[in-house]
């Protein structure tokens, strides 16, 4: 594909660092072991190269200030990273959900962080699996090019939390046909930084089925009157918002998936990201293990390397493992979805399962580095926080769990 014969150019002008190499080399390995074809590969090799571009350093003056990585994101966007689902015919590269698995791991095994950029790829789900021609031919190309910015998600509110069929934020239509919508939405992430806002609201009468009172809208973002957008200050830098609107018009042009379909539309998507969470957490989990291993054989003390300890060396590898079994996981859900299957539950274990293994290695791996864990200049508390959050979100650990308690397993329900 075009976008990886380019960043493949990049790659040969941006040689990477000592250590990033060492790892480098470890990750290729690895791969070849796995089977993943060459384009794979090629992929890997040019997501590395670019976010040698972002160290360490980059990332802490963000994290400090709390501000977010526009450098960063309109690096991924120029390298086409964030459009791999795109069909080429809307400007995109075409490629599946296993591709845009590798890209967002391989960003967070360097150190980087893509909460600011993941929804550019996978918000625009719905349009493309749901919206009319026209809609893609409206938006698509745009989105795959950048110049709109579809990264805010409005579903979750203060009162519903996950609950979703319960959700009070409701648009009506006017004497017009249009959508007035009034209500509000918590920890809608990226909403200062989006121009659109794939948004979820309440049209039914109350006489329909719960399923089909909701109904999904495309909202334009951009000098919206009675739109206010206040920041969420969190444990970690991830632009999180609660977005309020008071009588905000929306074009019956841009409901998505057609009325009363709001919650079909959107669980397809949902399944899609709840994957490529997970294959952040992977990349997550598997920078934890580079930096614990890499210290724990280079650190001396009582004359040896503290690896050498099984006490510091067995904690390592048990991580590892589960690491690894969560990543076979991932690549199972994604496969799964690039061949068109249902991947409801391939989606929600995988999801849950990276993220335990992720946080367990990084718990190790500041175990491991002791005092040096908890410098800011080491990085790995950051990582430690970033990786915290896929716990609870998107759909928490909790909920997963019923889900595979009653759908997978048969049991009564548990709320």
């Amino acid at each position: 594909m075009v976008f990886i014969r380019t960043r493949v150019a990049y790659a040969l002008k941006h040689p990477l660092s000592r250590g990033a190499r060492r790892t480098f080399v470890t990750m290729q390995n690895a791969m070849a072991n796995a089977g993943e074809s060459e384009e794979y590969g090629q992929i890997r090799e040019s997501v590395r190269s670019l976010c040698a571009d972002f160290p360490g350093e980059y990332w802490r003056q963000l994290d400090k200030e709390e501000e977010y990585p526009t450098t960063f994101v309109q690096a991924m966007t120029d390298s086409g990273f964030l459009s791999v689902l795109i069909p080429e015919e809307y400007g995109g590269s075409g490629l599946g959900l296993k591709a845009a698995t590798v890209v967002l791991e391989e960003v967070h095994r360097a150190g980087c962080n893509a909460g600011a950029a993941h929804a550019q790829m996978y918000t625009m789900g719905s349009v493309l699996h749901s919206g009319t021609e026209e809609q893609k031919e409206r938006f698509l190309p745009q989105i795959a090019s950048g110049d709109l910015r579809l990264q805010a998600f409005g579903v979750t509110e203060p009162n519903s939390g996950t609950d979703t069929l319960s959700l009070q934020t409701r648009a009506t239509q006017d004497d017009h046909g249009d959508w007035v919508i009034n209500g509000s939405k918590m920890w809608t992430s990226r909403a200062e930084h989006s121009d659109l806002m794939l948004l979820l609201a309440r049209t039914g009468d109350g006489s329909e089925p719960r399923g089909k009172q909701l109904t999904t809208f495309l909202v334009d973002m951009r000098d919206q009157p009675g739109l206010d957008i206040k920041p969420v200050k969190t444990m970690m830098n991830h632009s999180s918002t609660a977005v309020f609107l008071d009588n905000v018009k929306v074009p019956k042009e841009n409901v998505i998936g057609g009325v009363g379909n709001g919650f079909k539309t959107i669980l397809k998507g949902m399944n899609a990201e709840r994957v490529l969470i997970a294959s952040e957490c992977i990349g997550d989990g598997r920078y934890f293990i580079d930096r614990a291993t890499n210290y724990a054989s280079e650190r001396e003390v009582f004359g040896r390397p503290i690896g050498q300890n099984q006490g510091i060396q067995f904690p390592i590898a048990q991580a590892y493992c589960e690491l690894e079994a969560a990543a076979l996981m991932v690549d199972k859900a994604a496969l799964k979805f690039d061949n068109g299957e249902d991947i409801g539950a391939e989606a929600n274990i995988s999801k849950h399962l990276a993220a335990l293994a992720s946080f367990k290695c990084g718990d190790t791996c500041i175990q491991t580095f002791g005092g040096f864990g908890f410098a800011r200049e080491y990085d790995i508390e950051r990582k430690y926080r970033e990786t915290r959050l896929y716990q609870v979100a998107p759909i928490s650990t909790n909920l997963i769990l019923s889900f595979v308690g009653e759908k997978l397993l048969g049991m009564p329900r548990s709320y």
